[in-house]
């Protein structure tokens, strides 16, 4: 079951919005080499979304499917990790699951990674209750945030 409409109904600054315009078109290396197995579904069917905006942060990896979350972390991070506790934690708090996983493991193991992120996905599915209705703005032809 999506996230309490933390996604679809949020009302968005044009900074923030601006910022994850400019992130997807500066992608990581490894952002876009995991970009090309989440797009389109690719992964098991889950649509996921790259730079979305979540409340005031900006998730690299998003499946509104499976309120699952991942981020990719390079050196920037190892200076940032109160920062990215904190940020995890608020996000948390909004019934998202975080995966983070180092560039090196997207570089040097990229099956383990899509592993983790199909496995977090397919518990998550399982964990959903059975033929719930899509919310407004979910579903086949519901809405047009594509972000």
């Amino acid at each position: 079951m999506p996230a309490n409409n933390i996604v679809t109904r949020q009302k968005v600054s044009r900074v923030l919005e601006e910022r994850a315009k400019t992130l997807r078109k500066t992608m990581t290396a490894e952002e876009h080499v995991l970009w090309e197995h989440l797009r389109a579904n690719r992964l098991h069917g889950h649509p996921f979304r790259r730079q979305q905006i979540i409340g005031r942060f900006i998730a690299d990896f998003y499946c509104h499917t499976t309120n699952l979350v991942v981020e990719l972390d390079g050196p920037i991070h190892e200076d940032r990790r109160e920062y990215d506790q904190e940020r995890d934690a608020i996000i948390a708090a909004h019934g998202l699951t975080i995966l983070r996983f180092r560039n090196e493991q997207v570089q040097h193991d990229l099956n383990a990674v899509l592993d983790a992120i199909a496995l977090a996905c397919h518990r998550a599915a399982d964990a959903s209750p059975a033929g719930s209705p899509p919310r407004d703005g979910e579903g086949p032809g519901g809405g047009s945030n594509t972000r």
